[in-house]
């Protein structure tokens, strides 16, 4: 799967129908990506704000709602994030015609009804909604007159606005957030690159160390051995050979167990990478399934088509039926007589 960037997102949104196929792998690529949830919820308002067209703007809320809610069994962090932003998405979206209000009420109905989020942030929400054409702008009227008036408290309202806190620290939200969820899946790159480095560091297959090791004599490896030393000269040389020994063995044990961690981690990248493309080949299987029921009908259609065609009269060919005989008269001529 292809790498997170702004304009790869941003080219996904102007993709995007209001199929349920096309939102569910829209929502699967960017729950893969999950570790860009701030940019990604951020770039989400924006292109929200930027639409002109009121259902792609629908399109867009229930993206969020599909991310949200299929984003909980990995974590919380769309859903905490989303929250930021919802209450202004909602009041952005009370300008709208009343079907798509009705929709995103029919929507927040379903949040409450599976507690997505709390009575209070849904009674928010759905206050946010039905604000008013006359109330936006009064609201809009208050806040220019507020920024005229005291501009410094707005641009610190402002940055305030971006800052999230995480593990009991207040982290500013405005590039890639530092804080990766465990167990996130890895992108290819640093995949292959974990791979790579294991790879290049793999204790177990140095076999110069290990002919050393298996070369040391059996005296430092064996305390029967210690009844053969008749003189001080030959217990200090074996002295030095076991002090060699133990640290040869420490260093190569070191390496090992680094090995060990390496292997781990390397393992839940796979485990995680894996899970997510077996999502989305399972999303590619039911899109493929869909289609090929269309083209499946689509071909049924077209030899119809083509049999009613071939059974239609050719009327070039039809016999000339008023061949020898007189012309009707004509309505002057039937009052005459």
């Amino acid at each position: 799967m292809a790498g997170f960037t702004e304009t790869a997102f941003v080219k996904k949104l102007n993709d995007l129908n209001n199929s349920s196929q096309s939102i569910q792998t829209l929502s699967l690529w960017l729950i893969h990506h999950r570790k860009h949830y701030s940019t990604i919820v951020k770039i989400w308002y924006r292109e929200l704000l930027k639409a002109k067209d009121s259902k792609k703007k629908l399109t867009y809320m229930y993206l969020a709602n599909d991310v949200i809610q299929n984003s909980r069994k990995k974590g919380p962090e769309y859903g905490q994030e989303f929250v930021l932003l919802l209450k202004k998405a909602f009041e952005h979206m009370s300008g709208c015609s009343e079907d798509i209000t009705n929709s995103l009420e029919r929507l927040l109905g379903i949040w409450d009804d599976r507690e997505i989020y709390n009575k209070v942030q849904i009674t928010e929400f759905k206050h946010a909604l039905l604000l008013s054409a006359d109330a936006q702008q009064s609201k809009k009227l208050k806040t220019n007159h507020k920024k005229s008036k005291s501009p410094s408290r707005e641009r610190k309202k402002s940055e305030n606005e971006v800052m999230v806190e995480v593990d009991g620290k207040l982290e500013t939200h405005v590039h890639l957030s530092p804080h990766t969820p465990a167990g996130d899946p890895p992108e290819p790159e640093e995949l292959i690159k974990a791979i790579q480095d294991l790879e290049c560091n793999i204790a177990s297959a140095d076999e110069v160390v290990r002919q050393r090791i298996a070369q040391l004599p059996k005296e430092v490896a064996e305390v029967s051995m210690l009844s053969k030393i008749e003189d001080k000269a030959e217990a200090e040389k074996l002295s030095i050979q076991v002090n060699e020994a133990v640290c040869l063995l420490n260093a190569y044990n070191e390496r090992l167990a680094k090995e060990m961690e390496h292997r781990k981690k390397v393992s839940a990248m796979l485990r995680d990478f894996l899970e997510v493309q077996q999502e989305l080949l399972a999303q590619a299987e039911q899109n493929l399934e869909e289609y090929q029921e269309k083209l499946v009908k689509v071909y049924t259609v077209r030899q119809e088509l083509k049999s009613h065609i071939q059974n239609l009269p050719d009327l070039t060919q039809l016999p000339d039926v008023t061949g020898g005989l007189q012309p009707l008269p004509s309505a002057e001529n039937l009052f005459m007589q």
